[in-house]
């Protein structure tokens, strides 16, 4: 029976990092991956997805263009296109992963791998055993569905998206986080006549309540029918069309049910209980600081143990448990400032606190705000509007939170976050010198709180 120091059983972003950077701390290293190596983020998540956001950003160009003196054909969106140079890029990005983990010496499998007893793994399509001294789980998450539904075999989730031959002319997406709103925003901008139902108030819970309550108006200005307070009951099909009854009743017809209602940790079929590893009630694995499980040898990262579900976070604790195992450096996963971005249109970014979350900890709280058309649309007559938010602590002048509804919010909150992480104040945001004419120049000179909270 083969043996190896370290088997790595996932081929995504915090199993890749892991296993190569193993590898070069002179580890026999091999990796298991049934399905396609890259994972989520690459395969069918954030880059696909980016992708699908650019083309549809192009429409709002082309009607922007006019303002400026351009003259544009007609313009025409063709789905089978998109799909098919999207994909390529996606099997470019795969290739490059293979030939990283060839380069580092990783022995890649490509199938589906499950504990036989803690140091023993057997691979599902060949039925070959193998032994590793240490064992590091991270196979991700995969889309939540709600099996409860009658006629829920009729709906798509969130990977099926990225398998759709041709664009369904009316979607209902069930959801209201990042995953969802992306997809209606996407899908309707592209063409599709988008219906988004929520059981909550406001999409997005966990964002500050100004993002929410504004993308949410914006989706709606848009031509997106948000539905809040309701859930999908049944679906049925009549022929190629969906009938969905929704929970008050109400009856629509559309062409695609798309369920984007979470992630849960994927677990299924790993043979947890013959590694005597402990996972809670999600199916979350549990492990500490260290990544490591209740068996000392075996150790989890990523989404599958459902502590910050973003590929950043996976990449940094893959990174951390070989420095810390293979290394001999140990590197503890702690609390972190996490920057997020929401690729909407408008585009949403957000870093530290909510107001919220601010006024519970920091109960003195200014909050600097500033909304604005932007520069750009004084010519064209596009009504998105950009939205900014600082928060505060009015007794030492620390940065709180920086929440942005606008186009590239994305891109400034990553720098925001180097600022935060350094510990800004609004001083050192005021003593900055503005880059002018720029949206982000606004971070830096809003003067005056809008609100002063418990003054």
């Amino acid at each position: 029976m083969e043996e190896f120091d370290l088997f790595v059983i996932g081929g995504g972003s915090g199993g890749v990092r892991a296993a190569r950077i193993a590898a070069q701390y002179g580890a026999r290293v091999a990796l298991a991956e049934g399905y396609r190596v890259g994972g989520t983020c690459v395969i069918r998540g954030c880059v696909p997805k980016k992708l699908m956001v650019y083309a549809s950003r192009f429409g709002q160009e082309f009607d922007e263009a006019a303002g400026y003196g351009w003259q544009a054909e007609p313009s025409r969106f063709d789905w089978t296109v998109l799909k098919a140079n999207r994909d390529r890029e996606v099997a470019r990005l795969e290739a490059i992963y293979e030939s990283n983990l060839a380069k580092a010496g990783v022995t890649v499998m490509h199938e589906h791998a499950r504990f036989v007893d803690p140091h023993t793994l057997q691979l599902q399509a060949s039925g070959t055993q193998v032994r590793a001294k240490r064992i590091l789980i991270a196979t991700g998450g995969v889309p939540l569905m709600e099996h409860r539904i009658p006629g829920i075999e009729l709906a798509h989730n969130s990977n099926d998206v990225f398998e759709w031959p041709t664009q369904p002319r009316r979607v209902l997406v069930q959801g209201g986080g990042y995953i969802a709103v992306e997809f209606a925003c996407l899908l309707n901008a592209l063409g599709s006549e988008v219906t988004l139902v929520y059981r909550g108030a406001e999409v997005l819970r966990g964002f500050d309540h100004d993002l929410r309550s504004r993308l949410q108006a914006q989706l709606q200005a848009d031509g997106i029918d948000v539905l809040t307070h309701r859930t999908v009951e049944s679906i049925h099909a009549n022929g190629g069309v969906r009938e969905v009854t929704l929970s008050d009743g109400h009856r629509i017809e559309v062409d695609a049910v798309l369920f984007a209602t979470g992630r849960m940790p994927n677990v299924a079929g790993l043979g947890l209980a013959e590694a005597g590893v402990e996972h809670n009630a999600m199916g979350a694995i549990k492990v500490d600081a260290f990544s490591q499980t209740c068996v000392p040898h075996i150790h989890a990262v990523g989404d599958v143990t459902n502590r910050i579900n973003l590929t950043p976070a996976a990449i940094r604790e893959g990174h951390a448990y070989a420095d810390t195992v293979f290394g001999h450096r140990p590197t503890p996963i702690g609390p972190r400032l996490v920057p997020s971005a929401v690729f909407t249109t408008p585009e949403l970014g957000s870093v530290g606190l909510t107001e919220e979350q601010a006024l519970e900890a920091h109960p003195r709280l200014d909050v600097y705000q500033s909304e604005f058309r932007p520069m750009k649309a004084t010519l064209s007559g596009h009504g998105h509007k950009v939205f900014m938010k600082l928060l505060v602590d009015r007794d030492d002048g620390r940065v709180l939170g920086c929440h942005m509804l606008g186009p590239d919010a994305g891109e400034m909150v990553q720098l925001l976050a180097v600022a935060m992480q350094a510990g800004a104040s609004k001083a050192d945001f005021d003593a900055t010198l503005a880059v002018h004419p720029t949206a982000a120049e606004e971070w830096v000179t809003m003067r005056s709180p809008a609100r002063r909270l418990n003054e």
